[in-house]
């Protein structure tokens, strides 16, 4: 029974192995602006009325889709203690046309329709399509009277396209987590800092090493301290997403290199786009778009406060946005329009990222994820791993382990047979039959 029981581990793990394998994508093979969906997402269709919304459940994704003009709700059973936050994430399809101001709008409102906390993603002056993201929550403050109460939430996206922009539907990957409860008896900050380090740190001085940028925040890369070149560079209308791993009271700085072409120095205004999302998938902050007329050119991120519980309490969403410890994750699009003056050929790109500050003790009671940074996560960022890659990772390290184990008990019965055999051949009577005394060896299950 152990061995047939390590053989159906062995075989599950590399039915997981082959499950992680396989992300979804929003458009057609070999398109560029390929995005990756989680494949584990489950398919859900918001409703047109609150009262028909599918309930959306705690650390689940899902999948849905939102046309021009339309209002969709979805719906959270909320308890009376718990902060809960619902991400979107928009995906126009490949080829499409979007404009300024073309968007989404997240929002929780109450049973009377009163709006608890909401945030908009827009396209600006970069007007190409690409994947957008908001959040929108439900905090529980002290001596607050809105949207305090145990009940049923809803959650609705709007969304707003021009009419000279594309009509077809966006992909939307939603999430919704609760946030963990804080120590009892430790009082927590209750308002926001005045003031935190707001200059530059000095560039990473490590060599530049090769990572490729995943397609989604499902496949994104893991990065630390350092120079990173997006290996095989970064085509027209392509995004590359990466995650940063950053602990409490640590600061993030994330700067982006564009290289110098040898086809044109034809200037494209709005070229690079540059966005930094934080681990409930909220919207923190994206650069000014990088214009670029084929010579090398930068853009960066906004100084951005040390992760701190009560940044939460400041006024500025791209401050209160750094309330969490976690996976930040930045995504880099270049314009399509790149590919009229310079082809399709991918631009070498590099991303220097930098984390300032020694890590700060958690202020949750409980099990933190997403919103904590353990030694696996340094580990897949150090390494350079996706979720997915690090799951395959582990699952081949099952099943190496399981070989080894099922390879051990069988030389181990094998070794057993052959002394029963030796001792038997050595005691069998004269003229007995020289053949296998206890029928044939055991079988590997």
């Amino acid at each position: 029974m152990r061995r047939r029981n390590r053989g159906r581990v062995t075989l599950a793990a590399v039915a997981a192995m082959g499950a992680v394998a396989l992300p979804g994508q929003a458009y057609a093979a070999g398109e560029s602006a390929a995005y990756a969906f989680d494949p584990g997402a489950e398919r859900v269709a918001g409703a047109e009325f609150s009262t028909q919304a599918p309930a959306l459940k705690d650390k689940a994704v899902y999948r849905s889709s939102i046309k021009p003009g339309e209002k969709l709700y979805y719906r959270l059973d909320l308890d009376a203690r718990t902060n809960a936050y619902v991400s979107a994430v928009a995906v126009p399809r490949g080829g499409g046309q979007v404009a300024y101001g073309d968007g989404i709008t997240v929002s929780v409102r109450d049973s009377t329709d009163l709006r608890c906390g909401s945030q908009d993603a827009r396209f600006q002056s970069a007007e190409f399509p690409r994947p957008i993201a908001a959040y929108a929550y439900r905090i529980m403050e002290k001596d607050s009277s809105t949207c305090q109460e145990a009940g049923t939430y809803n959650v609705l996206i709007e969304r707003e396209s021009k009419g000279t922009s594309s009509q077809d539907a966006w992909d939307l990957e939603l999430r919704y987590v609760a946030e963990p409860q804080p120590k009892a008896g430790v009082p927590l900050p209750t308002e926001a800092p005045e003031n935190w380090p707001s200059a530059s740190p000095v560039p990473p001085t490590t060599a530049p090493q090769k990572r490729s940028g995943g397609s989604g925040y499902y496949d994104a890369t893991g990065l630390v301290t350092g120079e990173w070149q997006a290996e095989g560079g970064i085509r027209p209308g392509q995004t590359l997403f990466y995650r940063v791993p950053v602990d409490w009271d640590q600061q993030l700085f994330v700067t982006a290199d564009l290289s110098n072409s040898t086809t044109s120095d034809t200037y494209v205004g709005n070229a690079l786009a540059l966005s930094l999302d934080n681990p409930a998938y909220g919207h923190v902050d994206s650069a000014t778009p990088l214009s670029y007329s084929g010579t090398s050119a930068s853009v960066s991120l906004d100084p951005l406060p040390p992760v701190a519980y009560e940044n939460r309490y400041d006024s500025s969403s791209d401050v209160s946005a750094m309330r969490f410890a976690g996976w930040y994750y930045l995504s880099v699009t270049l314009s399509p329009s790149v590919a009229k003056s310079y082809g399709d050929k991918a631009i070498p790109l590099t991303l220097k990222v930098k984390v300032e500050g020694e890590a700060g003790s958690s202020p949750y009671a409980e099990d933190a994820a997403p919103f904590s940074v353990t030694q696996d996560d340094k580990d897949m960022a150090r390494d350079g791993k996706s979720g997915p890659q690090a799951v395959r990772s582990d699952t081949m390290t099952a099943v190496g382990v399981a070989g080894i184990g099922t390879g051990s008990v069988l030389v181990v019965g094998l070794g057993a047979w052959t002394l029963l055999a030796r001792r038997r051949a050595a005691t069998a009577p004269a003229g007995a039959s020289g053949g296998e005394p206890y029928g044939n060896p055991p079988q590997a299950w």
